[in-house]
């Protein structure tokens, strides 16, 4: 009998040395939200400014020669679509990484 209590003794020092380890992992896992929210938050202030100097230069350029001013719109639009769609893939990262773990 002591055999049994020996080895069960064990078996619990065993689990509750494995336990802090277990616990570590589950609190680093526990920040992925913040990381996630933290990372679309700069991508999408990056496509904010994107567009801001997208369009200023697309004014400046209509200002300087109006008859290109379709011409200008059209590759504005274009850029500023292209911009977004960055920023909308830093979303789904972002989600991806809150979700799926």
């Amino acid at each position: 009998m002591s055999d049994l209590s020996t080895v069960v003794n064990a078996v619990a020092q065993v689990a509750a040395a494995a336990e802090p380890a277990a616990n570590a992992a589950a609190q680093a896992v526990s920040f992925s939200p913040l990381g996630a929210g933290i990372a679309f938050g700069i991508a999408a202030g990056g496509a904010g400014v994107g567009i801001g100097l997208t369009a200023a230069a697309a004014l400046s350029g209509m200002a300087r020669q109006p008859e290109q001013g379709s011409a200008l719109k059209g590759t504005m639009i274009l850029g500023i679509a292209f911009i977004e769609g960055l920023a909308l893939i830093a979303m789904v990262f972002a989600l991806v990484v809150v979700f799926l773990k």
